[in-house]
């Protein structure tokens, strides 16, 4: 007669092979519908959790609770192959690495969402669910105001729907699919860093692959890679980039790179009170004096957005390493038309225009009136230098056709734009809200 103990420890192990098992099918099967999840899918192992809650991911391991993963399995296989391709995209598209400060609860909400949208969208048998009426309002709802559904996106939209504590139970329950409790642990940075690093290499041969062999053109994994895209796009620092729009002037100050302390204190001790170098009383430096920014004042442009954009661009250019004592800054309100240009040469200026600021026009646009106009004020001789033109814009509009004399960008909010038609000769630069308010 065999032990009870052992007999219990038996039937464990075989627990746990079955399991295995399940996992290691439903990769497989993911495998021949998603030949660009291959490395993806291969980046998770499997672990057994009995204490664990249902399925859940820390980005090396998926950990299961052995009779949650079988009573799943009994139910369908498709809900396994949703799990686990629902984990490896939260992986994919870093929900555990960009949750920041956020509120734990909307952000695991708005992840959830996130990635069930992009899943709803596969007509593929081994994934398809028929989506609840609820679900289908939901995802309508979110759309309304983003492009793309991304966490972030999704996130600032559940907050703004102000949803009662019985409205967000019922969201939560309708998109629940895993346990995010190990995206709460504390990590030791090294690891956090191997992660992200793994998961980043993971996400930009995926695209590659999407874009290399036709799914870009696929409509069912379309989200998909807009959400990749998205993720893998580059991040700027906002600062940095403004400083491409400097020029080079001599400035009356101390130039400390300049002194040589050896000369002067050898002088000082040679003489008691004679230096032999003193440092320059001006330097050359790089800074921001002409400048203009461009407002795209259709109604796709929230008010409440451009006005935070001007405040914090312009908090940019006047800190003091950035811009010179006297400024030359347009700011020009445009839809299909010139609609207002403001001159802002103090801070002052700057602080009055914001009091009263509106939003001129509404109408359609056309970024090529706002072009010329700054070609005429160019004429006119407005500015000394004009080294940059910022186009604050969703992206759906008319572009000029010849590339300007000075160096243009437009800049987008993440999930709200456009940027097929954008020319070659123009820089784009994609913000998030949250970098807006963070500038």
């Amino acid at each position: 007669m065999i032990d009870p103990l052992r007999q219990q420890q038996l039937d464990e192990l075989e627990e746990v092979q079955i399991c295995h098992d399940i996992l290691t099918n439903s990769r497989n099967e993911l495998y021949l519908n998603f030949r660009y999840l291959d490395v993806a899918l291969s980046s998770l192992g499997f672990l057994a959790d009995r204490a664990g809650r249902g399925v859940a991911t820390d980005g090396f391991l998926i950990y299961y609770q052995p009779e949650h993963l079988m009573s799943m399995y009994k139910r369908g296989r498709v809900l396994i192959n949703r799990a686990f391709l629902h984990m490896v995209f939260h992986c994919l598209l870093g929900h555990m690495e960009t949750r920041g400060k956020r509120a734990v609860p909307y952000w695991n909400l708005a992840c959830d969402i996130a990635i069930e949208s992009i899943i709803d969208e596969f007509y593929v048998k081994n994934v398809y669910r028929h989506q609840s009426v609820y679900r289908r309002e939901v995802y309508a709802k979110l759309k309304e105001k983003l492009r793309v559904l991304t966490a972030e996106g999704i996130y600032k939209s559940l907050q703004d729907m102000d949803l009662t504590e019985e409205e967000y139970e019922r969201m939560a329950a309708e998109f629940y699919v895993d346990s995010h409790d190990h995206w709460e642990r504390e990590e030791d940075p090294r690891i956090r860093q191997e992660r992200q690093n793994k998961w980043q290499n993971n996400r930009e041969k995926m695209q590659t692959e999407m874009e290399s062999f036709g799914e870009k053109d696929a409509e069912d994994s379309r989200s998909l890679l807009e959400a990749v895209r998205v993720e893998n796009r580059e991040r700027y620092d906002y600062k940095q980039f403004l400083r491409r729009f400097s020029v080079l002037r001599e400035e009356n100050e101390v130039d400390q790179d300049s002194f040589d302390y050896v000369f002067y204190t050898y002088g000082m001790e040679l003489y008691g009170n004679m230096p032999l170098i003193e440092p320059l009383e001006s330097k050359e430096v790089h800074r921001i004096e002409d400048f203009v920014i461009v407002v795209d004042t259709s109604m796709s442009c929230s008010g409440e957005l451009v006005r935070r954009f001007l405040e914090e661009t312009y908090s940019v250019l006047c800190e003091s390493e950035s811009y010179f004592r006297k400024i030359n800054i347009h700011i020009i309100q445009c839809d299909e038309m010139i609609r207002s240009d403001e001159t802002i040469t103090s801070q002052d200026e700057m602080k009055a225009y914001m009091e009263n600021f509106t939003i001129s026009g509404l109408g359609g646009t056309d970024f090529r009136p706002a072009f010329e106009y700054v070609n005429g004020l160019m004429n006119q001789g407005k500015f000394k230098k004009l080294k940059g033109l910022l186009y604050f814009t969703d992206g759906k509009g008319i572009y000029p056709v010849r590339m300007p004399a000075y160096d243009t960008a437009f800049v987008f909010v993440e999930g709200q734009y456009e940027d097929v038609s954008v020319p070659a000769w123009a820089m784009k630069i994609i913000l998030t809200e949250e970098e807006i308010n963070q500038l």
